[in-house]
């Protein structure tokens, strides 16, 4: 039985019960005398019942027991509310009345949005944070599988964030035997490395291609009995065997894109054909526009020309059609489950969901219940702390893209595509390096200035230039590579290396203090460094006993002598935003 059927009285739906509190903008339980306890999990008041106490002013008074009020009774009955907001104090005597301090309201649509968390920014983390109030009734629905030491080690709230979102075809559950190759154990159908970044302005949602040839590396993974397999990889296959083929998990699939992108995910999130169908009936569907009739026998999608409300089989239809729209391909697919996640967000912002109880349990009962996450995310807090973050984008900022492909030149029949390799590249680097690819804020547009201006000004002679080199991250070697480079080529001759990093970094920084801004420019300079390499910051001493400066070999670095200067635009490739309809053709 679900969460709606569970608990009923007098056919009252448990989530209508929920009321939202405009002092504080979350939900409140409220029950008739005669209505029935909510089935959500949640804390419950002892009552006189419990402790064998009789309840005041009620049935037959015990032979010798004088009458007591609750007042008399002290500890037994709760003190009044308000005296409990002021940590126990006592109530103000009779005939004065108690001051008040004026309970300042908070805006309702930020309490919800802040609730709902993921629900503005993507539609599978959305529903985790949808569950907020109750998620400890909902963490038993989670499925968690090991990442396998192929992630960073989860997300963190003051860096960029990289979710790996896999839709499977694996056929589970009532009603999907009409889809997926069968037999089959899965794939990584739907595939999409969602970038958040660092400041939360902006985030990218990009597509890889299912029939991407792409190499797949040997994947260690963890059995049910907790030993460890190596699953040998291959070379030349389609992007969608990463998963599911010779037992590999979603952490081959994650170890396949850090392979593909030089991007590492933090976490992963892997939904089925159920999520579709049960997320969309759960906010009573959603809008999809078509730019011409569609009758696709094979995903059983049958819609005319214009928009339509879509949800359960009809949504799971349109998101895995693909012989009715653009070349009839793969990459005409991704067009439409762009358009489809653009509509489902869309629905998810809107008031209607957002502050209705009833929508928001159906959400969190249909979403939990069909993602299975990695081990790093399985945690309670973790899973809320992501869609609180997720929860301050603008969908007008999420941006969704694909990988940039071109048909593969080995087939005379063109079934797979392979990467272009003169833009593929600027888009992952783009990535890498937190570019927005939509319109930078203006707040985000200062503090790039700010650190293109670290870059100008005087410029150190390369003698004065007095630096200690560390590898925080770089392949083995690279601290020796660089100073034998700038020592004997560039001629920065106080220059030493200082060993292995403490903690490794993702880019390459340089630290110095005020004073030492003139050889910050030179090194900058010299090794191609951006302004937001540069840290101002403290000095340290070197060997010598004098103040110098700290270059950190991060993992962008790619060898001595190569410019290490960061994009600071988005290359121009075919893209869309979260808050715009575009009808598919």
């Amino acid at each position: 039985m679900d969460a709606q059927g569970r608990g009923r009285a007098d056919n009252i739906d448990p989530a209508d019960q929920w009321v939202l509190n405009p002092n504080t903008g979350e939900y409140e339980l409220r029950l008739s005398p005669s209505a029935a306890q909510s089935p959500v999990p949640g804390p419950r008041r002892p009552s006189p019942r419990d402790s064998g106490d009789a309840v005041p002013g009620r049935g037959r008074q015990a032979a010798g027991q004088t009458p007591q009020t609750p007042r008399a009774r002290g500890t037994d009955v709760p003190a009044p509310r308000s005296a409990r907001r002021r940590g126990g104090e006592p109530e103000a005597p009779q005939g004065r009345r108690a001051s008040r301090r004026p309970v300042k309201k908070k805006s309702t649509a930020k309490k919800v949005l802040l609730w709902t968390g993921g629900s503005m920014a993507f539609v599978l983390v959305a529903v985790s944070a949808a569950g907020y109030l109750y998620i400890k009734h909902l963490n038993d629905n989670i499925t968690s599988v090991s990442d396998d030491g192929a992630s960073t080690g989860g997300f963190r709230k003051d860096e960029a964030i990289n979710i790996l979102l896999i839709g499977t075809d694996k056929r589970t559950g009532k009603g999907n035997e009409g889809y997926g190759d069968s037999g089959s154990v899965g794939h990584a159908d739907t595939t999409i490395l969602l970038h958040v970044s660092k400041d939360r302005s902006n985030a990218t949602a990009l597509s890889i291609p299912r029939d991407l040839i792409v190499d797949v590396p040997d994947c260690p993974t963890e059995q049910e009995d907790g030993t460890q397999k190596v699953i040998p990889g291959s070379q030349g296959v389609r992007f969608n065997e990463s998963l599911g083929q010779d037992d590999r998990t979603p952490s081959c699939t994650m170890r396949t894109v850090t392979e593909l992108t030089g991007i590492k995910p933090d976490d992963f999130m892997v939904a089925d054909f159920n999520a579709v169908k049960t997320l969309t009936e759960a906010v009573d569907g959603v809008d999809v526009c078509l730019a011409k009739d569609i009758d696709d026998p094979k995903s059983h999608l049958k819609l005319s020309k214009g928009t339509h409300k879509i949800s359960g089989e009809q949504a799971l239809a349109f998101v895995r059609t693909r012989h009715s729209v653009g070349f009839g391909g793969d990459l005409s697919r991704i067009g439409l489950q762009q358009q489809f996640l653009g509509a489902l967000m869309r629905k998810l912002k809107g008031n209607d969901t957002l502050t209705s109880p009833t929508k928001m349990v159906k959400l969190a009962e249909a979403g939990t219940k069909a993602l299975t996450v990695d081990d790093k995310l399985k945690s309670i807090g973790k899973l809320k702390d992501l869609g609180l973050e997720l929860g301050k984008l603008d969908p007008k900022n999420l941006t969704f893209t694909t990988v940039p492909v071109v048909d593969n030149p080995a087939e005379k029949v063109h079934a797979t595509v392979v990467l272009n390799e003169s833009k593929a590249p600027a888009v992952f680097d783009a990535i890498k390096n937190d570019v927005s690819f939509t319109e930078v804020k203006k707040k985000q547009k200062a503090a790039k200035d700010a650190q293109a201006a670290r870059l100008k000004g005087t410029k150190a002679p390369a003698s004065e230039v007095r630096v200690r080199i560390l590898n925080g991250g770089a392949q083995a070697g690279s601290a020796q590579a660089v100073l034998n480079w700038l020592q004997n080529d560039e001629g920065v001759t106080k220059s030493e290396n200082a060993g292995n990093a403490p903690a490794q970094l993702s880019r390459t920084t340089l630290e110095y203090a005020p004073d030492q801004a003139a050889q910050a420019r030179r090194l900058a300079a010299i090794m191609g460094l951006s302004g937001a390499a540069m840290k101002p910051g403290e000095s340290v001493t070197n060997s010598q006993g004098l103040p110098a400066m700290t270059l950190t070999l991060g993992k962008d670095f790619k060898g001595a002598g190569v410019s290490l200067t960061a994009p600071t635009k988005a290359p121009d490739v075919d893209k869309s935003t979260a808050d715009k309809v575009k009808c598919a053709s």
